[in-house]
């Protein structure tokens, strides 16, 4: 067998993903945002010359190929390393071999490091006085956050790209691709393709892998039992993955951060949504109960104090029931803290005294307020002075002041004029008045 069959026979045998994958700067589907015309990484293409960079994105859209694809473009020899796999020995021998690329063969050499978030601190280190003096260029590509998982001195050398999930334009043309490539002989139907396109959820890899898997069921079936997918088959044929959910990273914090935004901005609808989402990826239920605890403290707080209580039996329920039955209770919370009046004056009030009493120092009780349980303590004056309100006009003891006595009396809890708030503000500002008098 010549070399030249070899390598057709392997690469008719690689997965459809790996023989679809771009060969030129130009096959590359999507990320318009930084290869079309004007845009960063064209920019930099048509100047030739490479910068240091971090790939920031979700898997599945390009970053390992675009970073093969810029060194090609740069003429430059390309360094790969795994951050799952690779150590400080590893990169200690990728930067002596791009140290002899450039002293050998006078050639620019791109450091590509795959998740580069799994290297640690000192590993990161490492790379830092090499990209300085321009042994190489760094390319990083990473799914988390590069302000929490990147060092702050590799993140100042190198200018960060966010990746987008492949839209539906992007992903209907590798659909196209995918077809020829696998010659297919069957039609699949709008209904059917779109399924597919849904089921990617912007992930190249993944829809590819999905066309594939069909592709093999239909020729299971045998020569022309299969003339069209329709989306029943498509349903049939696969299982559906759940949505991109990283439990502990930066897009489950996203979708937390969404679920409270909407929470507090009263959208019950979008407050589902995005409950469900986070179900859906599969969080523990138990810490959305948590989290929407917080919520009845911080955003609704006596505004309506059934909210807390409402959640807390939701949490108790699903202690019990468990999933699914489990899930209704907390899905009814989360609607009631969306509807639920608003007010954040308790989380503000506790916040600014939190601050008052780490700022004050250890000021003493004054002596009214000291209870004196022994002869000792009410001859040195303990609670001598002190008005019991409950025998004072209305149980209120106009005039009097609780805080040490060397301290100005503060104000930290303003209720709004929402929910059961309106009636405290209303009681409040009375009190407050008849201290005046």
């Amino acid at each position: 067998m010549s070399l030249a069959t070899s390598q057709s026979t392997q690469n008719a045998n690689a997965p459809l993903a790996e023989r679809l994958r771009p060969q030129t700067i130009n096959e590359v589907v999507g990320q318009r945002h930084l290869l079309g015309d004007g845009k960063p990484l064209a920019n930099a293409i048509k100047a030739g010359v490479p910068h240091s960079m971090i790939f920031w994105g979700p898997p599945g859209v390009g970053k390992t190929t675009l970073a093969r694809l810029l060194a090609e473009a740069f003429n430059a020899e390309m360094i790969g390393l795994s951050a799952v796999m690779a150590g400080i020995k590893d990169i200690r021998e990728a930067v002596e071999r791009a140290q002899l690329t450039r002293d050998q063969f006078g050639r620019r050499t791109i450091m590509f490091v795959d998740e580069v978030h799994r290297f640690n601190k000192s590993q990161q280190d490492a790379f830092l006085p090499h990209v300085e003096s321009g042994l190489f260029t760094f390319i990083g590509a990473t799914t988390e956050n590069p302000s929490f998982e990147v060092i702050s001195a590799l993140l100042s050398r190198a200018q960060v790209y966010v990746l987008e999930a492949l839209d539906t334009d992007a992903l209907a043309t590798m659909f196209t691709r995918a077809m020829a490539a696998l010659d297919a002989k069957y039609l699949v139907d709008a209904d059917a393709r779109q399924l597919l396109i849904d089921y990617a959820d912007g992930d190249g890899r993944r829809f590819l892998n999905s066309i594939e898997q069909l592709d093999a069921a239909i020729r299971s079936a045998g020569s022309g039992k299969v003339e069209q997918v329709t989306a029943e088959f498509v349903q049939s044929s696969l299982t559906r993955a759940r949505a991109r959910f990283d439990k502990g990273g930066e897009q489950f914090y996203d979708l937390i951060s969404a679920l409270h935004k909407s929470v507090r901005g009263s959208d019950p609808d979008a407050s589902l949504y995005w409950f469900c989402r986070i179900l859906e990826g599969g969080a523990d239920p138990l810490y959305l109960g948590r989290r929407m605890i917080r919520m009845a403290s911080e955003d609704i707080g006596l505004a309506d104090p059934r909210a807390l209580e409402i959640t807390l039996s939701a949490v108790a329920a699903y202690e019990r029931l468990g999933s699914p039955e489990g899930d209704l209770a907390l899905a009814e919370a989360c609607v009631f803290l969306a509807v639920a009046a608003k007010s954040n004056a308790v989380y503000t009030a506790y916040k600014q005294a939190r601050k008052a009493a780490a700022e004050s120092g250890t000021r003493p009780v004054p002596l009214r307020l000291r209870n004196a349980p022994t002869k000792l303590m009410k001859n040195l004056g303990y609670g001598d002075g002190y008005r019991y309100a409950h025998n004072e006009e209305d149980g209120f003891a106009a005039g009097e002041t609780y805080f040490p006595d060397d301290m100005k009396s503060q104000r930290f809890y303003e209720p709004v004029d929402r929910g059961m708030e309106a009636k405290i503000k209303e009681k409040l500002d009375a009190l407050r008045e008849r201290n005046k008098t």
